[in-house]
């Protein structure tokens, strides 16, 4: 699990899961070095772990093919959704059937991973919601789930014997106080209104001339730059719906200013050279930063 979140961590365009993984990477690399310590002590190799069986390999393989970029939801709920509240569950078994006369380490260290293992459901929980907003969403994560939970049930879960349920609602409750460590909140969407008004307003007609697809008749752009600017933008191959600004930035004289347009089947994001001429401001340069399929670009 550490190392398909530490994977997983380049491959996530969305800032609140990548940073869910981040986080967590620490707490799963801890767990595993508390287990890795521990197994010397019970007369077992020391870092080392077999799994219960090839079923159990088959679940992991399974959970860590959503690599794909449009597979977010799949990966979120995956780890946080079934892998994780299946550990918590064993994990609070184990600890119910431990004497506490001669396994307090273990004791200790179940209960650690417990608690946090907890938490990082209940966390996870948090952010798929907000990746799931629409029903092909959910349909996409009930699916996801139900696939790992099969498999994970053929193989007995994590110890190969597991008894249903494979995962107990009953043991994963958590308050919401103890979830805001593991969540960081994301910045804001870029403010508009910081804008100069002469810029706004060169902007705003940029904006306009794209959505009526004439931005070739606009004087917006300086002449010696028109030619390139008007290729840059030929490359998004898309009808242009909306253009909205998303970030920028003050150099000497010049004004750096990041938009992002939103096509039919694309969303790309163009970065704009400004640069103040006696008739306004100008459009001196233009370049197509990124560009991605629509139903998975980001919301910045």
């Amino acid at each position: 699990m550490l190392r398909a979140l530490g994977g997983w961590i380049a491959l996530t365009p969305e800032l609140p899961a990548k940073l869910l993984f981040g986080r967590h990477v620490w707490d799963c690399a801890q767990h595993a070095d508390l287990w890795g310590k521990r197994l010397p002590e019970l007369r077992a190799p020391a870092q080392q772990s077999e799994p219960a069986n090839l079923r159990m390999v088959k679940f992991m393989d399974l959970l860590e093919s959503a690599e794909g970029p449009r597979q977010t939801v799949e990966r979120v709920a995956g780890v946080y959704r079934v892998l994780k509240p299946h550990l918590v569950t064993v994990y609070a078994h184990h600890l119910a059937n431990a004497n506490p006369v001669y396994e307090p380490p273990t004791r200790r260290i179940l209960e650690r991973c417990v608690e946090e293992e907890r938490r990082h459901a209940a966390a996870g929980a948090m952010v798929l919601a907000r990746l799931t907003r629409d029903d092909a969403a959910r349909e996409r994560q009930k699916t996801w789930e139900q696939q790992l939970l099969a498999q994970l049930g053929e193989a007995g879960g994590v110890t190969g014997d597991g008894a249903t349920p494979l995962i107990d609602a009953a043991v994963l409750a958590v308050s919401p106080h103890a979830v805001k460590q593991d969540l960081v909140d994301v910045p804001p969407d870029f403010d508009p209104a910081v804008l100069e008004p002469e810029l706004a307003a060169a902007v705003a007609a940029y904006g306009a001339a794209l959505e009526s697809g004439q931005l070739a008749a606009e004087s917006l752009v300086e002449p010696s730059a028109r030619d390139a600017v008007l290729a840059e933008h030929d490359r998004f191959g898309d009808r242009v719906r909306r253009c909205r600004v998303v970030a920028l930035a003050a150099v000497g004289r010049h004004r750096l200013v990041k938009v992002r347009l939103d096509g039919a089947r694309m969303v790309g994001y163009v970065q704009l050279r400004f640069v103040r001429t006696d008739a306004g401001w100008r459009i001196g340069a233009a370049e197509l930063v990124r560009m991605e399929p629509v139903d998975v670009a980001p919301a910045l």
